[in-house]
């Protein structure tokens, strides 16, 4: 059975399906490959799955801490874990639902099962009743990322585990060793805290949150450490072995610590193996599959996106190229390059968000700058609520003026980040984004005020002098 398309797509995650719907749009015919459920990893073992379980562990807490504002809650506040993931999974499947009701409303062919492409504009598709054959004009690589695993480390996957089985947990450990104090490790410390856990983070870099503007991970640390999560930044985890009763983890220093589970979070590796990616050309770079910013690969036709290509290991970015992707191949003659600044938004509490270069980024490209910031501790709308611990920071270009980075940590800052986003995208400066009005009270009012502290001009905060940090 052969089957010609406009666009044929290997991965439903958030990358796939948004690519899929979007060359629908356009007119096109399109056919979606996926060996699992829809959604890919964001849907079934990442985003939302993590955001469902941690909207209840914050309310949780929320709970314990009504004294603070006054209300009191008679009788003790508890949790029941199997209908917290009951929640958890009705969520996911509606979602599921929901993409493929789309799909059949922009009459997008889904395929299931693992394809492989075949030469150039053939790809074979694995599915339960034989392999089907089909081609097309442009092939988009969605194939997303799995977890990494340490070699050498116990395989166990109720015990040793990643992402993809913690998030589905049918009880919860007494204690837990997380190894790697990323996004994952961090989002899943504040969860299980608050669900009475007790968190150990072992953290190999100097901080948490490495890959952040560092102001971000020491204050993280400094709020995990308060809520009551064992931090160990600095550390490697040296040996692992399983007890009879959990897992003993040796550390570096010859410590030991003793858990009855592990979550593995050392980051994510390519799904790019054994996808037939010789037939056509094409190599990878420790596992990425790389591209230009028109999300083309070296391969005529074929274009790879979100973890596959290794830009940018976050959904949005997937979402946000995928759609480039199959404009550029659908409308050649008005390609348009992929370039604009990706927020990132981590989940623990309080919450952290980002846009644009680091103070550390900007230094290391040679850019003079100054840096504006702006505590919470200061801003109505956090006093208000009871959020007041975080800050905004702003990155300016001494030079030229223009915004170069906004950081954020505090209450509901995943949401305050879209307007940082959407002027950086718009290449303003500083002074500019200082002129804006946000409504007040609101927690985006601090976006404002770190943007004049950054031009010496904060009217909310003591007077201070201007951090000026010179190149190197």
């Amino acid at each position: 059975m052969t089957n010609h398309y406009d666009i044929a797509i290997i991965g439903a995650g958030p990358g796939g399906y948004v690519a899929a719907l979007k060359a629908a749009a356009m007119g096109a015919s399109v056919v979606v490959a996926e060996a699992g459920p829809v959604g890919g990893t964001c849907l079934n073992n990442g985003c939302i799955p993590s955001k469902a379980l941690l909207a209840s562990a914050e309310l949780l807490h929320r709970i314990r801490h009504a004294g603070d504002l006054g209300v009191t809650v008679a009788g003790g506040v508890g949790f029941d874990w199997p209908k917290i993931q009951a929640r958890k999974d009705s969520v996911l499947a509606g979602l599921r639902g929901g993409i493929a009701g789309l799909f059949k409303a922009r009459k997008v062919t889904l395929l299931p099962g693992r394809a492989t492409l075949a030469g150039p504009g053939r790809v074979v598709v694995a599915g339960k009743a034989g392999p089907t054959e089909l081609t097309a004009r442009g092939v988009v690589l969605a194939v997303g990322s799995v977890p990494a695993r340490i070699p050498g480390w116990p395989t166990d996957p109720e015990r040793v585990c990643t992402s993809d089985e913690s998030l589905h947990w049918k009880t919860l450990p007494k204690r837990l060793l997380i190894v790697g104090g990323g996004v994952i490790g961090c989002e899943f410390a504040c969860m299980m805290q608050a669900f009475g856990v007790a968190v150990t983070v072992v953290e190999l870099m100097p901080r948490l949150l490495p890959e952040l503007d560092e102001s971000l991970g020491t204050a993280l640390q400094a709020s995990m450490t308060k809520r009551g999560v064992t931090c160990r930044v600095g550390a490697k985890v040296a040996a692992m072995a399983l007890t009879d009763g959990g897992v003993k983890a040796t550390l570096g220093d010859g410590q030991t610590v003793e858990v009855d589970r592990v979550l593995v979070a050392v980051g994510r590796r390519p799904n790019t193996a054994d996808i037939g990616l010789e037939s056509v050309g094409l190599s990878t770079d420790r596992g990425f599959v790389r591209v230009n910013d028109y999300m083309e690969t070296p391969a005529k036709g074929v274009y790879a996106i979100g973890d596959a290509n290794g830009r940018c290991l976050l959904a949005h970015a997937a979402s946000a190229q995928g759609v480039s992707a199959v404009e550029n191949c659908l409308q050649p003659d008005h390609r348009r390059p992929q370039t604009s600044p990706v927020p990132s938004c981590v989940y623990t509490f309080p919450e952290i968000a980002a846009v644009g270069l680091t103070a550390q980024q900007a230094k290391t490209k040679g850019m003079p700058i100054a840096i504006g910031s702006f505590s919470l501790a200061h801003l109505g709308k956090a006093l208000a609520v009871g959020e007041a611990d975080g800050f905004v920071k702003v990155i300016r270009h001494r030079e030229t003026g223009h915004l170069l980075g906004v950081h954020a940590m505090g209450h509901n800052v995943t949401e305050v980040i879209a307007a940082a986003g959407a002027v950086l995208h718009q290449k303003i400066k500083v002074a500019e984004l200082a002129e804006i009005i946000f409504a007040h009270p609101t927690i985006s009012e601090s976006i404002k005020e770190a943007a004049e502290d950054a031009l010496g001009m904060a009217l909310h905060a003591p007077p201070r002098k201007v951090l000026r940090v010179a190149a190197e």
